[in-house]
């Protein structure tokens, strides 16, 4: 592998990327230590501290979100405006022709995609800025107006800086923020474990278990997000003049878990709703019911969280695959599946096949967040977002290994995990 890193760096094209992706990615981690001002970052911590949906924002931002930096928001506008985007697309004819373009139409919806991220950017900073009054040091129209225009046009410099790594560099731009924003934080982590071990919060064989299920869930996220089923396809052979088209053998390779971390994020949001709403009003009596029986890691926000997750996976599969469009298009082009009919008997078999791997798949990811709930009850711990950070981890750096690889095999040089 030292000697494939090598002759990569070797290559100055694909040394060109790597140095432009690294230098961009240093660019955002020197933001990472720019303030807002009139922004009280002692109080915005402490809320922070306190759990609920602001500590995966917190999370994904690697931490800008509690130090409220330029970058507070992270890139989760973007995220929200994508998602938005994807689903408006199967839902509105003109977006979905629009998508069937080529490269000018999805010009064209990334563009609407960067509209509607800093529309959702300006609506996020409002919320955060007005609903929490209290942590800004000066409650003016000037201060209100200054820290939400800067925090908005962080998140756009981020949206930049993503898309120039993924037009220019090596991976998705996008997901390696996310990304080094979550490995930003394993240091902290670490050094919270340790205090923990020292003060007498944990022991060593707890901690040792801790490591060992960690192992295991990495080698599951890995089997899992590259685990697929190939549905084989045959085309029949037709003659066009004097040559002969079609004939051959492939296959379709349906992902285990093709909403990704998608459902996770999705229900972790929803889950943590209720006590993110009673934070701001901490003396109510909706406070102390939220805190009885929908706190973290109870029986009924741990059941709730895994019944969101299955039907968010089953909602965002059903959205992104279409069982009809591949059956059609199969049809269009001479191909069948062996012993399946062409037309809707092809589109029911792949419904079928579908909905059995989206059950699996969405098992495994409610396995994958719960873990995290359920060590840290065992070991007296907060392990909240343990399973999303991983999936997210596990995910970009597989992602971006293979572009790597890929980059490699166009200049003829061995894979890059041989």
């Amino acid at each position: 592998m030292i000697k494939t890193l090598r002759e990569a760096w070797g290559i100055p094209d694909l040394r060109r990327k790597i140095i432009y992706m690294l230098l961009l990615l240093l660019i955002y981690r020197l933001g990472t230590y720019i303030p807002v001002p009139f922004v009280d970052t002692a109080q915005l911590q402490s809320l922070v501290g306190e759990g609920g949906i602001f500590g995966l924002f917190d999370i994904l931002s690697g931490g800008n979100f509690s130090n409220f930096t330029i970058f507070a928001m992270g890139i989760t506008p973007y995220i929200n405006a994508s998602i938005i985007m994807n689903l408006l697309t199967f839902a509105i004819p003109a977006l979905e022709n629009l998508s069937k373009e080529g490269e000018e139409g999805r010009k064209k919806i990334q563009q609407y995609t960067t509209y509607l991220t800093i529309a959702l950017a300006v609506i996020q900073g409002l919320g955060l800025t007005l609903s929490w009054g209290d942590i800004l040091t000066e409650k003016t129209f000037l201060t209100v107006f200054t820290v939400v225009l800067i925090i908005t046009a962080g998140t756009t410099l981020l949206m930049y800086i993503g898309n120039l790594i993924t037009e220019n560099g090596i991976g998705n731009g996008i997901s390696l923020i996310i990304f080094i924003s979550i490995v930003s934080r394993i240091p902290s982590a670490i050094s919270t474990m340790y205090e923990y071990l020292q003060i007498g919060t944990i022991n060593i064989i707890q901690l040792l278990l801790l490591i060992i299920c960690i192992v295991a869930a990495v080698v599951g996220v890995v089997a899992i997000t590259e685990g697929q089923r190939k549905i084989p396809v045959q085309y029949a052979k037709r003659i066009v003049g004097r040559k002969q088209y079609g004939g051959q053998s492939t296959f379709i390779p349906l992902r285990i878990n093709m909403a990704g971390v998608i459902p996770i994020i999705f229900a972790t949001s929803i889950t943590l709703f209720p006590a993110t709403i009673a934070n701001f009003f901490p003396s109510s009596g909706f406070a102390q019911w939220v805190s009885k029986y929908l706190a973290w890691g109870t029986w009924t926000t741990t059941i709730l969280y895994v019944i969101l997750i299955l039907a968010f996976t089953y909602f965002y599969t059903a959205v992104t695959f279409s069982p009809y469009d591949i059956a059609d298009n199969l049809k269009k082009q001479g191909g069948y599946i062996p012993g399946i009919r062409p037309g809707k008997p092809t589109s029911d078999y792949l419904t079928k096949i579908m909905n059995r791997l989206t059950l699996f798949g969405g098992i495994f990811l409610a396995a994958i967040a719960i873990i995290p709930i359920i060590a840290g009850n065992l070991l007296g711990v907060s392990m909240q977002f343990g399973g999303t950070s991983l999936l997210i981890i596990v995910g970009v750096a597989l992602d971006t290994v293979k572009q790597l690889e890929s980059e490699m095999t166009m200049r003829q040089h061995s894979g890059f995990l041989k």
